[in-house]
């Protein structure tokens, strides 16, 4: 399921996001104690991250708050602009202090792997589309802090650019499967090891002449590292994909710095 953001009243959303106007709104007499947007959007998160973006609705939020869907209405105008609020908000876990004595190479990395585990903690966030930001305050300086890192490599305005998109959709395109084969284990109540074992005899018996058929295929598995590690199968793969991928973008900076000079 993809969630494209922006999608609520121009205007309120903003205001929200920025904080600019957050009085409860047609809401009777008045506004029970202990509820705000910001109450709101914590207990929207913490559904979010045990039970997945299905589980998330301002009935589910009211009730973790005590409080009916309605009550939630007159504070946020409803699921959309609820889930920009809580992108946003998120994304302000991330740090914007990242150490760049060490150049900008380690400071790449350490952020890559900073936004790999921020991912893992909040699934849900791999379901937001970047096709339309969410132009609030979390986004903005989420932004700054990922410019202030690619910048330090020197490279002109036109480059960090498209480099901002080059790491993220690095990291995003790795960290989704490891976010899914947890997922994915919740559900069906069956592990990576035995989905494999069940299909793999069975695949054996029916293509027996499988490697040869597809030896390209057969190549890849057979020259696969071992690699010791107490992760899932899937989860660990994603993680190796992650760093191979992130040194070739690094090696790749390099190169274009040395053509630069």
């Amino acid at each position: 399921m993809v969630v494209f953001a922006g999608q609520g009243d121009a205007r309120r959303s903003m205001e929200l996001l920025w904080r600019k106007d957050v009085a409860p709104r047609g809401g009777g007499p008045g506004p029970k104690p202990g509820l705000s947007v910001d109450a709101i959007v914590a207990a929207a998160v913490e559904i979010a991250d045990v039970s997945g973006m299905g589980a998330l609705s301002m009935r589910a939020v009211g009730e973790r708050l005590g409080r009916t869907a309605m009550a939630l209405y007159t504070y946020v105008p409803g699921k959309t602009e609820l889930i920009d609020l809580m992108y946003d908000q998120t994304l302000t876990e991330l740090r914007d202090d990242h150490d760049l004595s060490g150049g900008w190479r380690s400071a790449i990395a350490a952020l890559a792997r900073e936004l790999w585990d921020f991912h893992l903690r909040h699934p849900w966030l791999l379901q937001v589309s970047y096709a339309r930001p969410v132009l609030g305050p979390g986004e903005f300086r989420m932004q700054q802090l990922v410019l202030r890192v690619l910048f330090a490599t020197g490279l002109p305005a036109a480059r960090v650019r498209w480099l901002v998109g080059a790491l993220l959709n690095t990291v995003r395109g790795s960290v989704q499967i490891a976010a899914e084969s947890r997922q994915i284990s919740r559900e069906t109540g069956l592990s990576e090891e035995d989905w494999w074992s069940s299909r793999a005899s069975v695949l054996g018996e029916l293509v027996p002449d499988l490697v040869s058929r597809y030896p390209l295929v057969g190549q890849l598995g057979s020259e696969q590292p071992s690699v010791p590690s107490d992760e899932p199968y899937l989860e660990r793969e994603a993680r190796l994909s992650l760093e191979s991928g992130l040194d070739l973008l690094l090696d790749g900076i390099e190169a274009a710095l040395a053509r630069e000079s």
